[in-house]
């Protein structure tokens, strides 16, 4: 599947935009099948973004947020994606979604994968959204350039549900869903901001190894258009 990008002026036209495509999605699977799902990331790009969101009319009761990827540290830690989603999308009137944690308080990352896969596997597939960001190594969810369980992640034989990678730019170890889990969401966005970005995007669209950019996996083989939201 290709591509569709995108481009906004500011980083609030973007928010705003992007909280219309998703509050659409999810209505539209509440009409459907009475329920939804939301899978987002972590990082600083989507605070505006979420705040937004947040603030939608919808019958958030009836939806279900998870992330894309984890830090396996608790959720009350600084570097936790589930602190910055309580914080900044579980407030106003998305404070009556449901949220399902990735992180599990046992004592290996490799049980709180197996927990995890369980508990998400009750959300259904595929992901109504899913709303994906890239770091400047070219890195998506938890695929790391150099990740210890990369190859797995990525290949689309690997059954739906998260796994555990570790890698050097990723600091602790992490739980992340699988290429299977996410590449066939009924609405796959891609959200990046900031010129760096995007010149690491026109990177990923060039010719070159998924194992060096591993974004360039959902951006060849998803089977969903990935709706890239950019901007400056």
């Amino acid at each position: 599947m290709t591509s569709a990008f995108h481009g906004f002026d500011t980083a609030q036209d973007l928010a705003e935009s992007l909280a219309d495509a998703i509050v659409g999605a999810l209505s539209k699977a509440i009409a459907t099948r009475g329920s939804a799902s939301l899978a987002v990331s972590g990082g600083s790009t989507p605070k505006r973004f979420f705040q937004t969101l947040s603030t939608r009319d919808m019958d958030w009761s009836k939806v279900t947020i998870t992330l894309v990827d984890e830090r396996f540290v608790p959720p009350d830690n600084d570097r936790s994606n589930h602190l910055l989603v309580a914080q900044n999308l579980l407030q106003n009137k998305a404070a009556a979604a449901h949220f399902a944690s990735l992180y599990q308080a046992v004592a290996s990352v490799e049980e709180a994968a197996r927990l995890a896969s369980e508990k998400t596997r009750q959300i259904g597939n595929p992901f109504d959204a899913v709303i994906l960001g890239m770091g400047s190594d070219g890195h998506t969810a938890s695929f790391f350039p150099g990740g210890s369980n990369l190859a797995k992640a990525l290949d689309a034989g690997t059954p739906r549900g998260v796994i555990t990678m570790e890698a050097e730019g990723a600091g602790e170890p992490r739980l992340t869903f699988t290429f299977a889990s996410l590449q066939d969401a009924r609405l796959l966005i891609l959200h990046i901001e900031g010129d760096s970005k995007k010149q690491v995007l026109e990177k990923a669209q060039a010719d070159g190894p998924e194992s060096e950019m591993p974004i360039r996996a959902i951006l060849r083989r998803a089977a969903s258009l990935v709706e890239i939201y950019w901007a400056p």
